[in-house]
């Protein structure tokens, strides 16, 4: 049995349709359905359950003897949120219990951390998952800081030779995106917001620099399509020997006008980008490069060449946005 938290989520329920396209099952998804359309996210899947988070210390005592591993993805994700409190209590309370749950049961754990740990990337975005390396970076918010917190948590357990899973593996994502993310809203990804523009010809509107080193939309992300991100929890799935932090992006850093090209490209027009001031309350914060190192995942042994931009964008326009049913 596999245990997704957060699995009716963007990138939770793309790891469901992943397992359940490769046999890998019963399936359990953890989350809250709430009252937007997240439900369709799932509604295609198998599944053996589906559980509310406070439910699920009790579901995991009772099926202890089944539960192969545990893919946490559940977790507080908008960098907006202002409430610390409720930050830590989910994205670091929640986890720690979950850790030592699966440290004790004797059950395989791959969780969510994120890009967001690296703050500004002003000390790079290398993946060292020891303590000294970890203190190094700087989150700019309290969703990186929590994020970050847990990650430095699991460093000193496992330097102390302290209790830990069988195999244990903390991804930091990088700027995914795909289908099923549409209840997001604003913090869907930049495709899935310039689709509706592109489709009627209109303009796009993108930030302008505020940096000398970079041209308007020239700012540079490292855009991972999420199909990459499922095909590497599947693969250490399929090798419990692999444990620790890993980045989870393409290892290519590439403009945001270059997305948006992609968006018009695939659906076969022009693009038209117009810049925008970037708001002043963001301005001072707003990071111009992210570019994931990725080569301690390669040194685990993954091999599987990333999508590349283009070919990520015009499959989640042409197979996902275009239909329609957008998900997956």
């Amino acid at each position: 049995m596999y245990v997704v938290t957060g699995g009716a989520g963007f990138i939770g329920s793309n790891i469901v349709s992943g397992l359940a396209a490769r046999g890998l099952g019963p399936l359990v998804v953890v989350d809250r359905l709430k009252s937007d359309e997240r439900w369709r996210n799932i509604a295609k899947v198998e599944l053996a359950d589906i559980i509310l988070p406070e439910d699920l210390f009790g579901f995991l005592e009772a099926n202890a003897g089944s539960i192969e591993a545990v893919v946490h993805m559940g977790a507080i994700s908008a960098t907006t949120e202002r409430d610390a409190d409720l930050i830590i209590e989910n994205n670091f309370h929640y986890p720690m219990k979950l850790w030592t749950w699966c440290a004790a049961n004797d059950v395989r754990l791959i969780y969510a951390s994120s890009a967001a740990t690296y703050g500004d990337g002003s000390q790079g975005f290398d993946d060292d998952g020891s303590p000294a390396g970890l203190a190094a970076l700087k989150p700019l918010n309290a969703y990186g800081w929590s994020k970050h917190l847990f990650d430095r948590r699991v460093a000193r357990l496992i330097s102390d030779d302290g209790p830990r899973p069988p195999q244990w593996v903390g991804l930091k994502f990088f700027n995914v995106y795909g289908p099923n993310e549409y209840h997001k809203e604003r913090m869907a990804s930049v495709v899935s917001q310039i689709y509706p523009i592109a489709i009627k010809d209109e303009p796009c509107r993108l930030f302008k620099s505020h940096h000398p080193d970079y041209a308007d939309g020239g700012q540079l992300r490292d855009f991972i399509w999420v199909e990459d991100c499922v095909d590497i929890i599947v693969w250490l799935l399929a090798n419990p020997a692999v444990s620790g932090l890993f980045n989870c992006g393409t290892g290519k850093a590439r403009s945001f006008a270059d997305l948006a090209r992609a968006v018009y490209a695939a659906l076969g027009k022009a693009a038209t980008i117009e810049y925008i001031d970037t708001p002043l309350d963001i301005r001072d914060k707003y990071q111009y490069f992210t570019e994931a190192r990725m080569q301690r995942l390669a040194d685990a042994g993954y091999g599987k060449p990333m999508t590349s931009l283009e070919d990520g964008v015009s499959q989640y326009v042409q197979t996902y946005l275009s239909a329609d049913d957008p998900y997956r």
